[in-house]
C-alpha cells in the first residue's frame, strides 16, 4: 500500500512539473505568434484602363488574389459586385494611399472607371499588387497564413473527414480511435497505428520531434494537446494546423500549409478550391511525399477519391456531388513554381534587401515589399524559356559531339525583360529549373560576343559630333578580309563566323546587321579601344572590361541584367537607366522605408542613339536577326545576336527590352549561334508580352532633332539618282549627310531629303552644316530624363510619335544650307 501511495504521488508530481513545463512553453510560443514572421514580397499593382477587354469576374479573381474580399473589415480591402460593376475599396494595409473606385463593364469591356473620393471619371484604375511569394526561410519551407474564415468549407469538411472526422466535438481526444489505436499496437507490439487528432497532430509539429515514434513522445503529445484545448477555440487549433501541415515539395522548396499547397500545386487562391482539388489536398497530409501531385498524379487521384469517399460517408456531400467529383481530371498547375513564385527574381529582391537595408530583419518581421515585376510577363517568359529550350535541346542532342550519350547534358537559360523608359524588371528567368539548381544565371559573368557589338558602333558614330572632316556615318567602309592586328607587340587573328569574308569594302550598316568580326575590330581600332571601354562602362557594365582589340567581339564578361541596363540607352534616347527591381518598403507598422527614384545619366547624343536604334533594326530586317521576322513579330523592334562559347540575343521594342542568353553552365562550347538558341525564346517571349493590353500601343522608334534622312546610292555613298539601282534611305546626323550626287549611274537627282526638329543655318568647315549645339543636346537629355521619372512615377504614358516633318527637294535644302 505504501509503495502504491508513493508511486501514485511521484506520477502525481512528474505529471505536474511537464504539465506545468508544456504550459509555459505554450504560453510562450503563442504570446510571440505561432509562425515566424517574414517579409511579404508583392508583385507590381495590375491597369485597369478605359476600353480594356474584361470582366467582373476576371477583376474580382485579381482582387482575391491580392488579398481583397467582401468583408469591409479586410484591412487589405473590399470590394462590392454589382450588376454591372465593382466598387473597390482600397483598406489601411493596401499599397495605395489612394481613393476607392468604380469599375463599370458593359460587353465585357472596361466602359466607365468613376472615383469614390469625389465621384469624377477616370481613364485608368490600379488593382492591389499580388502576393509573391513571403520570404523563405534558410531550411526553404514556404507558407501563406490564412485564417480560418479564408478557407472554404468543402476544404474544412475534407480534412476533418480524412484525418479527424469528430473534430469539432471531442475535446481534444477521441477514444474511438484510442481503443482502436491502442488494440493494434498491442497486437503487433510496436507503435503501429495512428490516434492522432488534429490537436494531437498540432502539438507534435509544433513543439515535438514528429520522427519520434516512443511511448515518452506521446505522453507529451496528450499534455501539450490538454493545453491546446483550454488555450485555443476549435477555429483556432484548425487554423494553426493548416498553416502549419506539411503537404510535400515543389521544386526546392517544402510546402507548409494549405495557403502555398494551393498556389504551388493548382495555381490558385486557397478560397477558390473546388471540391475535388479540396479533396486532393486534404490527401496529401497522411504521406505528402507519396502522394505528391505533380510526381505521382496517379497516386494522387486514388487518395483523392478515397478522400471524397470519406466526405460522402460522413455527410458533407451528395451521391451526385461525389460522382460528379470522381470524373473532375487532376489538373496541376504547370510550372507554377517558376511563372508565379518568380523564385530567381525573388533571390534578386532577397540580395538585394540584405545588401542594402542589413539594419531591418526581413526574416523575423512581416515587411511589405513592393517590387517591379508583371506577373502576365513573368509566366509569358517561363513559358517562352520552356518552349525555346525544347528546340535548344533537340538541336544540341543532334550534335555529333553528344549522340553517343543516352542523356546529353542541358543548356542553362537567363532571361530579363526591363521597362525600356524606366528600367523597370518587368520578368526574370535564372534557369531551366530552380527546383535542381538555384544558380542565378541573370547575375553570371558571361562573354556577351556580338550583342557587345553596338558599343563599338555607337562609340564609333559619336565621333562625328567632333569629327567635322570625315564623320563616321553609316556609310563608312571598311575592309571585310582576314586581318592581324597587333597590340602590345601581339598578334591579335580574328575571323568572321565560319570564315566567311566578302573581300571588299562593307558599309558600317553591312558589317553590324551580318554582324561580321574583323570590320567591327577595326572601326575599334579606328576610333581607339579606349572609347569603347569608356562607353561601354558609361552604359553601366563592369570595370573589368579592358581596351584591347578583343574587346570589340565582346570578349569580356558581362551579366544579362547589365547587358539589359546598357541597351536603355538605345531604346531611350541616349539615356542611361540603371535596371531596378525593388518600388516601396513598408515597415510591419506600415511607415514606408523605401521608395525608389529611377537613377539615370545621359550617356549618348539622342541623335547617336537613333542612328544605333536605326541599324539594329536592319540587323533584325535583314541581317543575323531576320528569324524574328520569320517568327511572326512584327512590331517595330530592333536587337543584336551574340555567339561566344554561349548563345545571346539582345533586342527592344519602344516599351521592353528583353536580354536572353543560353549556355552551359561548366562554359563549355554551345555550338549554337544566339540566332539558334536565344532569339526563338526573345522572340516568343516577346511575341506573348505585347499582347497584353499595357503594351500593345508599339510605337516606330522616335527621330530626334537634327536627324537628316536622305536617299543614297549604297554602291557609292553619294546621294542617288533616279537611275542608281537599289536606293534606300540612310539616316545621318545634320551636317554629316553626303552632298555629292552618285556620278556612277546617271539620272536626275531624286528629291531625298527629310531633316526632323531644325533646320541648320551657317556655317562650319565647308559642309554647310554644323551639329546642334552643346545647349540644345543638353536640354533633349535633359527632357528624356524627365519623361523617365515621370513615367516611373506613372504619372505619364510614353511619349507618342511625332509625325514627320515634311521633306524637301535636295535643292531646298541647298538653299537653306547658304541663308
Amino acid at each position: 500500500m505504501a509503495v502504491a501511495a508513493l508511486l501514485a504521488v511521484s506520477g502525481l508530481l512528474t505529471f505536474t512539473y511537464y504539465y506545468a513545463k508544456y504550459a509555459r512553453l505554450i504560453e510562450t510560443k503563442l504570446r510571440s505568434g505561432p509562425f515566424q514572421s517574414t517579409a511579404m514580397i508583392f508583385a507590381a499593382p495590375q491597369v485597369v484602363s478605359l476600353g480594356d477587354e474584361m470582366t467582373i469576374e476576371e477583376v474580382v479573381e485579381q482582387l482575391r488574389r491580392s488579398g481583397y474580399s467582401e468583408k469591409r473589415d479586410n484591412p487589405m480591402g473590399w470590394y462590392n459586385v454589382r450588376q454591372d460593376a465593382v466598387e473597390i475599396f482600397p483598406g489601411p494595409d493596401s499599397y495605395f494611399d489612394q481613393e476607392g473606385g468604380v469599375i463599370y463593364f458593359s460587353g465585357n469591356r472596361v466602359s466607365r472607371i468613376i472615383s469614390t473620393r469625389d465621384n469624377t471619371e477616370r481613364t485608368q484604375y490600379l488593382l492591389e499588387p499580388e502576393l509573391l511569394t513571403n520570404l523563405f526561410d534558410k531550411n526553404r519551407v514556404k507558407r501563406r497564413l490564412v485564417k480560418f474564415q479564408d478557407l472554404p468549407k468543402v476544404l474544412v469538411d475534407a480534412v476533418v473527414s480524412a484525418e479527424d472526422k469528430r473534430f469539432f466535438q471531442h475535446s481534444g481526444f477521441d477514444p474511438f480511435r484510442v481503443i482502436k489505436a491502442a488494440y493494434v499496437d498491442l497486437k503487433e507490439r510496436r507503435i503501429e497505428e495512428g490516434a492522432s487528432t488534429l490537436s494531437m497532430q498540432l502539438a507534435g509539429m509544433f513543439f515535438l520531434n514528429r520522427l519520434e515514434r516512443t511511448w515518452r513522445r506521446k505522453a507529451a503529445e496528450v499534455l501539450i494537446t490538454f493545453q491546446l484545448e483550454q488555450k485555443l477555440t476549435k477555429e483556432q487549433i484548425f487554423e494553426y494546423y493548416a498553416n502549419q501541415v506539411d503537404l510535400g515539395r515543389r521544386g526546392s522548396f517544402s510546402i507548409r500549409g494549405f495557403g502555398e499547397a494551393a498556389q504551388a500545386y493548382l495555381g490558385k487562391d486557397v478560397r477558390d478550391l473546388t471540391l475535388p482539388e479540396a479533396a486532393l489536398l486534404a490527401g496529401l497530409i497522411q504521406r505528402p511525399s507519396y502522394y505528391n501531385p505533380v510526381r505521382w498524379p496517379e497516386r494522387a487521384m486514388k487518395r483523392r477519391n478515397v478522400v471524397l469517399g470519406l466526405m460522402r460517408e460522413n455527410g458533407y456531400i451528395t451521391e451526385q456531388q461525389y460522382q460528379e467529383a470522381l470524373l473532375a481530371p487532376l489538373t496541376i498547375a504547370r510550372g507554377s513554381g517558376e511563372s508565379t513564385d518568380a523564385p530567381y527574381f525573388v533571390d534578386l529582391v532577397n540580395e538585394e534587401l540584405q545588401d542594402r537595408f542589413e539594419e531591418h530583419d526581413f526574416q523575423q518581421h512581416s515587411y511589405r515589399v513592393y517590387t517591379t515585376l508583371d506577373i502576365e510577363l513573368q509566366r509569358d517568359a517561363a513559358e517562352a524559356v520552356r518552349l525555346g529550350l525544347k528546340e535548344v535541346d533537340e538541336q544540341v542532342r543532334r550534335q555529333r559531339r553528344f549522340r553517343h550519350l543516352s542523356t546529353p547534358p542541358e543548356a542553362q537559360v537567363a532571361l530579363v525583360a526591363l521597362d525600356a523608359h524606366t528600367g523597370e524588371m518587368l520578368a526574370a528567368v535564372g534557369g531551366r529549373n530552380y527546383g535542381v539548381s538555384q544558380l542565378n544565371r541573370l547575375l553570371a559573368k558571361r562573354q556577351p560576343g556580338s550583342s557587345f557589338k553596338p558599343f563599338v558602333y555607337a562609340a564609333a558614330l559619336e565621333t562625328s559630333l567632333t569629327e567635322t572632316s570625315r564623320p563616321i556615318t553609316s556609310l563608312t567602309t571598311l575592309m571585310d578580309e582576314p586581318t592581324t592586328f597587333w597590340f602590345d607587340d601581339k598578334p591579335y587573328t580574328p575571323a568572321n563566323f565560319k570564315d566567311e569574308y566578302r573581300y571588299r569594302p562593307v558599309t558600317l550598316r553591312e558589317a553590324i546587321s551580318h554582324s561580321m568580326n574583323v570590320p567591327t575590330v577595326k572601326l575599334a581600332e579606328m576610333i581607339g579601344y579606349e572609347k569603347v571601354v569608356d562607353l561601354a562602362k558609361r552604359a553601366g557594365m563592369n570595370l573589368d572590361i579592358q581596351p584591347t582589340p578583343a574587346v570589340a567581339l565582346g570578349a569580356y564578361e558581362v551579366t544579362p541584367i547589365e547587358i539589359a541596363g546598357a541597351y536603355t540607352v538605345f531604346a531611350n534616347q541616349g539615356v542611361y537607366v540603371k535596371p531596378n527591381w525593388i518600388k516601396l518598403i513598408r515597415d510591419d507598422r506600415g511607415h514606408i522605408v523605401y521608395s525608389h527614384k529611377p537613377e539615370s545619366r545621359p550617356v549618348l547624343d539622342p541623335r547617336v542613339a537613333y542612328l544605333m536604334v536605326d541599324l539594329l533594326q536592319e540587323v533584325v530586317r535583314s541581317g543575323t536577326a531576320a528569324g524574328v521576322r520569320a517568327r511572326g513579330l512584327t512590331i517595330p523592334v530592333a536587337g543584336k545576336t551574340g555567339t561566344s562559347r554561349d548563345g545571346w540575343f539582345a533586342g527592344f521594342s519602344s516599351r521592353i527590352i528583353c536580354v536572353v542568353w543560353v549556355g552551359f553552365d561548366d562554359n563549355e562550347e554551345l555550338g549554337l549561334e544566339g540566332a539558334r538558341s536565344a532569339l526563338p525564346i526573345w522572340t516568343e517571349f516577346m511575341l506573348r508580352a505585347h499582347r497584353h493590353r499595357q503594351y500593345r500601343n508599339v510605337t516606330e522608334f522616335e527621330a530626334p532633332e537634327g536627324i537628316v534622312t536622305v536617299r543614297v546610292d549604297p554602291a557609292t555613298g553619294a546621294l542617288a539618282t533616279t537611275g542608281c539601282p537599289g536606293a534606300r534611305f540612310e539616316a545621318f546626323i545634320s551636317g554629316t549627310q553626303p552632298v555629292e550626287v552618285c556620278r556612277l549611274h546617271g539620272g536626275a537627282l531624286a528629291s531625298s531629303t527629310q531633316i526632323t526638329g531644325w533646320e541648320e543655318a551657317s556655317a562650319g568647315s565647308g559642309d554647310g552644316t554644323t551639329p546642334p549645339s552643346t545647349d540644345q543636346q543638353k536640354k533633349a537629355a535633359s527632357a528624356v530624363r524627365k519623361r523617365v521619372a515621370a513615367e516611373a512615377s506613372g504619372k505619364t504614358a510614353p511619349s507618342p510619335v511625332q509625325p514627320p516633318a515634311a521633306r524637301k527637294s535636295f535643292f531646298r535644302r541647298l538653299l537653306d544650307m547658304f541663308k
